[in-house]
């Protein structure tokens, strides 16, 4: 499942019972090393969109860097990166250190009307649905006027999948655990999919455009989403 330099049983284990914060602290030199990064066939997708694009770009909930560095790539404007997490950033900034990586809540992002381009990279599952319309509202409220949020989710699955069977059994555990202890750590599967995504979005402002990622392979489910700031 990991990389051989990647977390131990007991360092998950650890991670998971620590809040959402600390849990990333404890996590970050290793991330890089865990499925949990963004797959590389995911920020290449999305940079084959940006490709072309001009201005500054905001990477929200930025982890280690990695949606960070890809907008690095295509934007010729600043870059930021903007994470709950001191120790994911510290890494952040040893990846990718031309970009500008602040410490911060992404539900109280300071900026307005700052950026041409946000984006999010596994993060939602980090929100709990009465938390996203303040997510939304202040990524709305970074972007220029016609400025993208662009993102990567998928639809619903099937009753009867298997992966989405695993998924729920991990949030009902995850469910228990935060009934148990305080303080929670917040990381729930399944999370912002559409169609409810694009109706949140809609309600916080966007135009919203759905396609699909990729025709075939791993990906073919996943949904790539830009969100137009009106």
């Amino acid at each position: 499942m990991f990389h051989p330099d990647g977390p131990t049983l007991f360092e998950l284990a650890h991670q998971a019972l620590s809040s959402t914060r600390r849990g990333y602290d404890l996590l970050a030199e290793k991330f890089d090393f865990t499925p949990f990064r963004t797959p590389d066939a995911i920020l290449d997708a999305v940079a084959a969109h940006l490709a072309g694009s001009s201005g500054d770009g905001l990477d929200v909930c930025c982890g280690t860097g990695a949606g960070a560095a890809m907008l690095r790539e295509v934007l010729d404007g600043r870059v930021v990166g903007v994470d709950w997490s001191e120790g994911m950033l510290e890494v952040a900034r040893r990846n990718v250190p031309d970009v500008t990586f602040e410490q911060g809540d992404a539900m109280a992002l300071p900026y307005r009307e700052s950026f041409d381009v946000a984006v999010s990279f596994g993060a939602f599952g980090h929100f709990r649905v009465g938390e996203q319309p303040l997510l939304l509202a202040g990524i709305h409220r970074a972007l220029r006027p016609g400025g993208r949020f662009v993102f990567v989710t998928s639809e619903h699955p099937g009753p009867f999948n298997r992966t989405a069977f695993v998924y729920r059994v991990f949030n009902w555990v995850m469910k228990v655990r935060n009934r148990l202890l305080q303080p929670p750590f917040v990381m729930y599967y399944l999370n912002f999919l559409l169609p409810e995504a694009q109706q949140r979005l809609e309600a916080a402002g966007f135009e919203v455009e759905v396609r699909p990622l990729s025709a075939d392979g791993p990906f073919s489910r996943a949904r790539l989403v830009i969100a137009t700031k009106r």
